[in-house]
């Protein structure tokens, strides 16, 4: 042949170009998603729920003060709430759960204490205890979707399958159409 390529030689080599191009994509995209049981998970759905009044409130102030005194025993229950909340964000997990534990122990109806105490225990890897304080909050408002989720979450992580099918199925039947609803679903397919 001449200098000059066939027509047929540019059109195998553009197929060549493709499908090369695509299988390098593939495999860069392989390599960069997460692991599908991870997939599905919203991390945002089983941390705890910043109430409304916390969305809008000022920076946070110091948190309960040394870590060897423990929460302040005189508290406002809107501001210990707001500061276990900064905690838990903060990953200062065993300051946290203290925070709601006291505020539990100043009569707490909210079934969303109870919730994120429970996340918080996991976290700290009190799963067992984790999962009796989120079955008081369950009691306490059976219709807050976020403690199902939570619930089914826990109690898929130490190996209890059909409780967890049970508290994601009812996160899901609450409102399926949810954020929270759509984690539920999403952990309830990854379930063995």
């Amino acid at each position: 042949m001449s200098g000059k390529r066939s027509g047929t030689f540019w059109i195998g080599m553009a197929f060549f170009q493709l499908a090369f191009g695509l299988s390098v994509f593939a495999a860069t995209r392989a390599y960069y998603l997460p692991e599908p049981s991870a997939a599905r998970v919203n991390p945002a759905a089983v941390k705890p729920a910043l109430p409304a009044w916390q969305e809008r409130s000022t920076p946070a102030s110091p948190p309960f003060g040394p870590a060897t005194m423990g929460p302040s025993i005189n508290a406002d229950p809107v501001e210990l709430a707001r500061q276990a909340d900064a905690l838990f964000g903060d990953g200062q997990y065993e300051q946290a759960a203290q925070g709601y534990q006291q505020l539990v122990n100043m009569g707490s109806g909210n079934a969303n204490i109870y919730n994120n105490l429970g996340i918080t225990l996991h976290y700290l890897g009190r799963s067992n205890e984790a999962l009796q304080w989120l079955d008081e909050g369950v009691a306490l408002d059976p219709t807050y979707q976020r403690i199902w989720l939570t619930l089914g979450f826990i109690n898929g992580q130490v190996g209890n399958l059909q409780q967890a099918r049970a508290a994601l199925n009812q996160a899901v039947k609450l409102d399926p159409n949810s954020e929270v609803g759509e984690s539920a679903a999403g952990m309830l397919a990854d379930l063995p």
